[in-house]
């Protein structure tokens, strides 16, 4: 009994998320040049809410001009009408700091007679002596601002913690460090549900195309949503990138910009230095977002391994408790929810990757699938095997006809089909609209709804597809 104790223990420890230490240097070094970087980070994720925007130099992120802060006008104002006056205020603000940058410029090397926004501006790039200094901060791509993400990072810290045991476990038996657990922070902050422009998915933030090359994605089953099985591909995904850069500063950085890049950028900056390669290297596609990725990271890793220090004590969830049966046959997700002893929406929600057309039950659950489960089902498998084979599955989609406008007589016709699609927490229309690669128009006026509209979880949505959808 006592050794039954032991190993249960033994087993709980290993499971438990890692107390926090400072991250080997050596496999993951701070150069020091890359210290404002750092720091202006963790600021953006510990000290700036998402009503605050910050407007700074993109080169040189100690240089913060001004904190714009919203969050009188969040507590009394139409979410909407919120975001306007947001970019509306950006925009005049972005516009006087790029003319005072320019007048900064024509005075010279000792101006006089400013007033107290141009001195402000001047102590800021006191220690860049530097002609055209103000002139090249004033371009483009130098002047920026960035919104806070202070309470979208504590969120993504609580729910980290319900994966972090099973996703430690994952790395270590890849033999890979489980620092790298804490990339989901900054692509995501564990948004299962978060989907971006390009089409990446998932807290790992997969594009279809690498996807694809570890996990299944297609119209019943995307593996990017599901938090295990997206993991187990980005720990051989990562592997992979640190076999052929050679450090995890590289390959970090190739993460979000590609191996290839990251390769023509040791080649042409003559460097493997993280350092040397964010400041001089000049490629076309290498932007804000890649020079910035391994600082992010790194900040990260200070804030999620002292949190108490910026958040204070926060209230953490238990960590899941997984259980998996991989599934011998296809069944359909209403079956499998009874044989689980759960309802379908439970069902669903452990199991984000499964497709809208599965969890509506259109289609079964493929056969294959490693089916998430509430609780252990040891008599599952014996349900499953006992089930009558499943009839084919009527086309439940309505499909109308629609004029293509074409001259009187013509038959050429197109058609547009209904499906829908249910809300799941943390989704807003213009992922819905990008998911089914629709408008968000088309997708507004098939239900009825504005921009102003808030969605709730659960809530069906029908989404007009095919040839009929602008």
């Amino acid at each position: 009994m006592r050794t039954g104790v032991l190993s249960f223990l033994a087993i709980m420890v290993l499971r438990a998320v890692s107390v926090a230490a400072p991250p080997d240097p050596q496999l993951f070094p701070r150069p020091a040049a890359l210290e404002p970087q750092i720091r202006f980070w963790r600021a953006i994720f510990t000290e700036h809410s998402s009503h605050q925007v910050v407007l700074h130099d993109a080169l040189y992120l100690d240089k913060v001009y001004k904190v714009l802060d919203f969050r009188r006008e969040a507590a009394g104002m139409d979410s909407v009408e919120l975001e306007r006056l947001k970019r509306e205020v950006t925009d005049l603000e972005m516009e006087r700091l790029r003319r005072t940058l320019l007048r900064l410029h024509e005075l010279g090397p000792n101006p006089q007679g400013l007033d107290s926004e141009e001195a402000a501006v001047y102590a800021l790039w006191a220690d860049d002596r530097s002609p055209d200094r103000f002139l090249e901060a004033a371009g483009p791509k130098r002047l920026r601002s960035q919104r806070g993400l202070r309470e979208r990072f504590a969120e993504g810290l609580r729910e980290s913690r319900r994966w972090f045991p099973e996703m430690e476990a994952t790395f270590r038996e890849a033999d890979l460090p489980i620092e790298l657990t804490r990339l989901p922070l900054i692509e995501s902050c564990f948004n299962v549900q978060a989907y971006s422009k390009v089409g990446a998915a998932g807290i790992w933030q997969f594009i279809p195309a690498t996807g694809r090359r570890f996990l299944r994605v297609d119209n019943l089953v995307d593996e990017r949503r599901d938090v295990l099985a997206s993991t187990r591909a980005a720990a051989r995904y990562l592997g992979e990138l640190h076999d052929d850069l050679g450090s995890w500063p590289l390959a970090i950085t190739s993460y979000n910009h590609g191996p290839v890049g990251i390769s023509r950028a040791v080649d042409e900056v003559g460097s493997r230095d993280i350092a040397t390669i964010i400041r001089r290297y000049d490629g076309n596609a290498f932007g804000f977002a890649s020079r910035n990725f391994y600082p992010e990271f790194l900040a990260a890793l200070d804030v999620e391994g002292d949190h108490k220090t910026y958040f204070g004590d926060m209230a953490f969830p238990p960590p899941l408790e997984v259980h998996e049966h991989r599934l011998t046959r296809p069944v359909g997700i209403q079956v499998a929810a009874r044989m689980a002893r759960c309802d379908r929406d439970e069902l669903a929600e452990l199991n984000p990757a499964l497709s809208d057309t599965v969890v509506s039950g259109r289609r079964s659950i493929p056969a294959g699938y490693r089916l998430r489960l509430p609780a252990p089902a040891k008599d599952f498998g014996t349900q499953l095997a006992a089930l009558p084979a499943e009839p084919a599955p009527a086309p439940s989609a309505r499909v109308r006809k629609a004029s293509t406008g074409s001259s009187k007589g013509s038959k050429a016709k197109r058609t547009q089909t209904v499906v829908t699609h249910r809300v799941r927490k943390g989704e807003t229309i213009s992922h819905i609209a990008a998911r089914h690669r629709v408008s968000i128009r088309s997708l507004l006026a098939a239900n009825g709804m504005t921009k102003a509209t808030q969605l709730k979880s659960g809530q069906v949505l029908r989404v007009p597809t095919g040839n009929g959808s602008t």
